[in-house]
């Protein structure tokens, strides 16, 4: 029986925003769970769709041993904490040193995590993991759609596969994808030829989405042709990487691997041209916050399903605070009715609404408080709703996921609804709006601090979708960013589109 110990550390650094994720931004749980350890861990990602979810079912049916060290998630914000990282990654290395022989490692990694110490943290870690298990000990590790990949992380692990679908609604069958992969090698000895091609442009956020152009073709159609032309054991993947993050390998990767080195350089060059071929399309598009709800009550006026707005540069999912006020500020202002703003990421307020009770009114200053330029807005809100935080997502991306985001709030202000957590969380799964007693699709406007990734259940009941460009961490133009250790060359996309933008 062949023994095989499995991990994860996952952070998505964005390298502008200010928070950092320290220890206990690890050890919390929100919307993946908390920092768990030995067979703790298996019972605690049971049931989430994640990557090493999916591994561990596919281990299950195979004559595997399963060697469970640590799980660990932080929501994307600024710099991992250097006491952080060395913590997670001693302990997962103890663990793993104290194992006994292992045939295997699979690790569940983002692929974009940067520290206080290391601009490039997974390559680091598995640098150390190789170090500890030897080179005849196959490492393979699932990586996020947004990793940004390095010499350094290809060199040190034998295989990386990541997610093909943004939203990630395949993050378990990734998992499951790369653990066959592992089992493949051990059972045949191989090992592969690798090649990498860096991209020399960035990818904005909201580009890399698989559900539209041109990532719904490049992913959906290209792609696919060339991994059907490709002989068994010639694997490509590609990571549209995190744009976010200055650092000098930061951009969108192809890796392949294979045993005959013709298809490995082959498949590689295919697609790189067809990426090559559609940069011209990777122009970010979006309107002001104002714009976009004036644009919204307009086309709410004859919709018959919610126009969705996405505050996209307050996105918890690529490190924004959560609770900057631009888009309520310009619901309010505009009279919206039969709208939803949400989910605002302010504990005291919270709290507040608790202690006083539905139906009652409190003076708040709401929001405004994570982001450098932006305020509260303080004002008398009426409680509407209350809930304790704890739910289970229902869309495609969070379903079965166990949440966990603190103490809620549904309140009011001028006819405008605002659904209130504790933590720092993506709106992405409707379910955090029905946990308030909210049917989001019977709204006829919804904000939603997200970029891509509500997309997912949110998309299905959308009358159109709105880009909003309201201020806040999560940049949309890269092009305002003061990017210092981006290698030379290249290319970042200048100036937004403008109008109504519901294909974005």
């Amino acid at each position: 029986m062949k023994r095989i110990a499995i991990a994860g550390f996952q952070h998505e650094t964005n390298t502008f925003a200010e928070k950092k994720a320290d220890f206990d931004a690890f050890a919390m749980a929100k919307d993946w769970p908390a920092l768990c350890v030995g067979e703790d861990l298996i019972e605690q990602v049971s049931g989430f769709n994640l990557p090493i979810t999916g591994a561990l079912d596919f281990f299950s049916r195979e004559d595997i041993e399963i060697v469970p060290l640590c799980w660990a998630f932080a929501v994307p914000c600024g710099l991992v904490t250097r006491d952080a990282f060395e913590r997670i990654a001693s302990l997962m290395l103890d663990l793993l040193e104290s194992a006994g022989p292992l045939d295997g490692v699979y690790l569940d990694l983002h692929g974009a995590m940067v520290t206080e110490h290391y601009d490039d943290a997974e390559g680091e870690l598995l640098r150390r993991i190789r170090m500890l298990v030897g080179s005849n000990t196959p490492i393979v590790a699932s990586l996020d759609y947004h990793a940004n990949i390095t010499e350094k992380m290809v060199e040190y692990a034998d295989y990386l596969d990541t997610y093909r679908q943004y939203p990630h609604t395949d993050m378990a069958e990734t998992g499951k994808r790369a653990a066959n992969v592992l089992i493949d090698l051990l059972h045949d000895g191989n090992r592969f030829l690798k090649t990498m091609y860096k991209s020399n442009f960035l990818i904005p956020l909201n580009l890399g989405c698989t559900t539209v152009e041109p990532c719904k073709t490049l992913l959906g159609k290209t792609l696919v042709q060339i991994r059907d032309g490709l002989p068994p054991h010639t694997h490509i993947s590609f990571a549209a990487g995190f744009a976010l993050a200055d650092i000098e390998e930061a951009g969108a990767a192809v890796v392949v691997y294979g045993l005959e080195k013709q298809f490995v350089s082959d498949a590689l060059a295919w697609f790189t041209q067809a990426l090559i071929g559609v940069e011209h399309l990777f122009a970010e598009n979006g309107i002001s916050a104002e714009e976009a709800v004036a644009s919204a009550i307009k086309i709410s006026r004859n919709a018959t399903k919610p126009v969705i707005i996405a505050d996209t540069q307050d996105n918890p999912g690529a490190g924004g605070s959560g609770d900057t006020t631009g888009v309520l500020r310009a619901l309010l202002s505009a009279g919206a009715r039969r709208a939803v703003c949400g989910f605002l990421s302010d504990a005291e307020t919270a709290h507040q609404a608790h202690n006083a009770g539905i139906g009652q009114t409190i003076y708040s200053e709401l929001g405004g408080k994570g982001f450098r330029g932006d305020s509260p807005i303080c004002a008398d809100f009426t409680v509407l709703a209350l809930g304790d935080g704890e739910l289970v997502g229902t869309g495609p991306m969070w379903k079965g996921a166990r949440m966990q985001l603190g103490p809620c709030a549904l309140l009011e202000n001028n006819g405008v609804k605002i659904a209130v957590c504790s933590k720092t969380v993506q709106t992405g799964d409707s379910a955090m709006f029905r946990h308030l007693g909210i049917d989001p699709e019977t709204q006829s406007i919804i904000a939603l601090k997200s970029s891509v990734h509500f997309r997912a259940d949110f998309e299905r009941f959308a009358q159109e979708i709105i880009v909003a460009l309201s201020p806040g961490p999560v940049e949309a133009d890269l092009s305002k960013l003061k990017y210092k250790k981006l290698r030379p060359g290249v290319r970042i996309k200048l100036g937004l589109g403008s109008g109504n933008n519901s294909g974005v």
